[in-house]
């Protein structure tokens, strides 16, 4: 029986690698394990001796996708359908009301990541004040995901995939490509995890935060391809008897450099917020003692000090180039390797995926210069209209 198993486990594993989803696998392990790290001390023990889990449960979402049909809309929200000049004055905050003025069906339709965020704490703090050391577990790394989701500017807008614009894959370009091949240049040092008095209001603001940098994510997108060949900009995959198209390395080295700001910011800000939701749900469900609930005891002295390597090496912005991340310890994989070859030796292209398809991860590779970022406009969208702003790198 465990022979037969195995090779069915391992395959499933290896499918899943593949599975679309904000950050990708990679992105969602990092956060959720940098915002263990901002907790304070009377919650970051138990944490952290649950931390593995915690990120390998971090991607269960996407994981369940092709099998759960109401998945998919728990991790995004096209805020543009509901009105392109001013969405967030025209979509009510909570959920009761947003449904009264639009439809449930409509919201399924479009995404409910805000609320599924709001559902998913409420869990957590249901877990945390009955002592459920696995629904802790669950709901954390659960909540970790969605929120991460909310940080990506592409999960709340109908162009999610740059499939309106002719820029179909800019999706995995910006959330998986570009974390995975330049994180020895991202800042992942961020503030401790703080109460939230009003999370709903929180999330939204995120939201809306992430719909300002949409705009900047096609358009310096747009700049490069003008300037940069098809067969240059573009690469095909055979994958799993399939050819599926993305973005060519050199075209994500140019636009690194014009949104890898941005997307840095992005991924240092997420854990944060994600702590703090976790110590909010901790709080609210009255600060349950969670020494007591690891079985195992107190921390180790061999846990302490790993723990204090590690806070040390994410103060000083190098837990990636002392390979430190649990997202980067992969197992390996027996599997035939993937024939990969610019698109100009490739023929003529192949027929379009469909988007339910898995995507593909981007190649590891070897750290490119840090980016040097211009001032980049954002707009925001609220009640009064569309403002513009800009923010510096140093911003980010």
């Amino acid at each position: 029986m465990k022979k037969t198993l195995l090779p069915l486990l391992l395959a499933a594993l290896v499918l899943a690698s593949g599975t679309a989803g904000a950050w990708g696998f990679f992105g969602h392990r990092t956060i959720t394990q940098v915002a263990v790290y901002e907790l304070p001390a009377s919650m970051q023990a138990f944490y952290y001796r649950h931390m593995t889990e915690l990120v390998r449960q971090s991607t269960a979402p996407d994981e369940r996708r092709n099998d759960d049909p109401t998945e998919a809309p728990k991790h995004f929200i096209d805020v543009d359908h509901f009105s392109e000049d001013n969405p967030f004055g025209k979509m009510p905050r909570q959920y009761e009301k947003a449904v009264a003025k639009f439809t449930a069906d409509t919201l399924q339709k479009y995404g409910t990541v805000p609320w599924v965020i709001i559902e998913t704490k409420n869990k957590l703090t249901e877990a945390f004040r009955q002592r459920d050391t696995v629904g802790i577990v669950t709901y954390s790394a659960e909540l970790s995901h969605y929120m991460g989701d909310a940080y990506v500017p592409l999960h709340t807008t109908i162009n999610y995939d740059g499939q309106l614009t002719d820029q179909k894959g800019l999706h995995s370009l910006w959330e998986s490509q570009l974390p995975e091949r330049f994180i020895n240049d991202y800042k992942l040092f961020g503030d401790e995890a703080k109460y939230i008095k009003d999370p709903l209001a929180a999330v939204w603001t995120v939201v809306q935060e992430s719909f300002g940098f949409v705009g900047e994510t096609f358009d310096r997108a747009s700049k490069i391809e003008k300037t940069m060949k098809p067969d240059v900009r573009f690469t095909f995959s055979h994958r799993y008897g399939k050819t599926t198209r993305r973005y060519s390395d050199a075209f994500a080295d140019e636009y690194e450099k014009a949104v890898g700001g941005m997307v840095s910011y992005r991924m240092k800000m997420a854990p944060t917020m994600i702590s703090s939701l976790w110590l909010t749900a901790w709080q609210d469900a009255g600060k349950p003692n969670l020494n007591e609930l690891m079985h195992l005891g107190r921390p180790t002295k061999v846990e302490k000090e790993k723990l204090t390597v590690e806070l040390a090496a994410w103060k000083a912005n190098t837990l990636s180039q002392n390979q430190l991340l649990l997202a980067q310890q992969k197992v390996k994989k027996i599997e035939v390797a993937d024939e990969i070859k610019p698109a100009k030796d490739m023929g003529a292209a192949p027929k379009e995926v469909k988007e339910d398809e898995p995507a593909e991860p981007a190649p590891e590779a070897e750290p490119a210069p840090a980016p040097v970022v211009d001032k980049m406009k954002v707009k925001t969208k609220s009640a009064k209209g569309t403002e513009k702003t800009k923010q510096k790198a140093s911003d980010w």
